[in-house]
């Protein structure tokens, strides 16, 4: 992807590339955000959810998506320990067009571990321009 409205697929896999748990922004994030969190806990839900939503932001730069509408279904299934290599995915599931400039495309977006275990997962809701 880039693509626009019309060129999306309903059932296309894009990746949202990867990034690393660092521990030393494990432990900056624990002492900003969530302090008594223990860092052998793993990266806490709000870091799971920052980490995912860096790279959406760094991979549809350069799409044609004008707008995020939601974010919903939020799922944290595990919390990944410092050096962690998380890679991010979004699915299409569903798209439909809302005149004759744009369309919604709905998309479950997750974040899979090393060993390819969900780690978070949600849906988005988006204006894509046709």
């Amino acid at each position: 992807m880039p693509a626009s409205f019309d060129e999306i697929q309903i059932g296309q896999v894009v990746s949202l590339g990867a990034c690393s748990v660092e521990a030393g922004a494990l432990n900056a994030f624990i002492a900003a955000f969530t302090p008594g969190w223990a860092a052998e806990r793993g990266a806490p839900d709000a870091m799971v959810y920052a980490i995912w939503a860096k790279l959406d932001a760094i991979a549809h730069t350069d799409w044609p998506q004008t707008k995020r509408l939601g974010v919903d279904a939020l799922r944290w299934v595990r919390n990944p320990p410092a050096g962690e290599l998380l890679r991010g995915r979004m699915t299409i599931m569903a798209k439909d067009p809302v005149g004759e400039g744009k369309g919604i495309v709905i998309a479950q977006h997750d974040l899979l571990d090393e060993a390819g275990r969900l780690v978070f997962s949600c849906l988005t809701r988006s204006v894509f321009a046709r």
